[in-house]
């Protein structure tokens, strides 16, 4: 079965038709700028070429559909990359354990990122005037059959010293 060449093409016409990183008035390699190139109707020519590809090449049987779209289901490339479980430790601390998804293709070094943004949101919807990290630790959990990094903190809410009613 042939699904990483299939999986190429697919994520090679998404690239090319979803993510352009050249601004709209500077020239691509071959010198045309990136609005010349919609007007000219070459993304539509890039997907229209894609598919005709993968047809000639067979690609576009249903056992191939079938293994991409079983693929895509578990890596799940939209889905978020950490998930955070949240509980109050007390009147004013709060506890975060975070788990990171089992196929990633990124992101295994932004758990503290992600741990003091949430606690920065939770600053800002509490009314608070900041936070302490009291505790922060990462790890691996050893699952079957992939290992996933965890990472867990604790902050404490502070309100204002200077304006306590605030």
């Amino acid at each position: 079965m042939r699904i990483g060449p299939l999986c190429l093409a697919l994520g090679v016409a998404l690239a090319a038709t979803a993510c352009s990183t050249t601004p709209s008035g500077d020239a691509t390699f071959a010198g045309v700028t990136a609005d010349e190139v919609a007007a000219s109707g070459g993304t539509v020519a890039g997907i229209a070429g894609g598919v005709l590809m993968a047809s000639k090449l067979s690609y576009l049987k249903p056992e191939y559909i079938a293994g991409a779209l079983v693929a895509y289901a578990i890596y799940d490339p939209l889905a978020p990359t950490w998930s955070i479980d949240v509980s109050r430790a007390g009147e004013d601390r709060v506890r975060m354990d975070l788990r990171m998804k089992s196929l990633i293709t990124g992101g295994e070094g932004e758990a503290r990122q992600i741990f003091l943004r949430n606690a920065r949101r939770m600053v800002e919807a509490g009314g608070f005037a900041g936070y302490d990290v009291l505790r922060y630790e990462e790890g691996m959990e050893a699952t079957r059959p992939f290992a996933r990094r965890t990472a867990s903190g604790e902050v404490r809410l502070v309100r204002s010293r200077q304006f306590p009613q605030l």
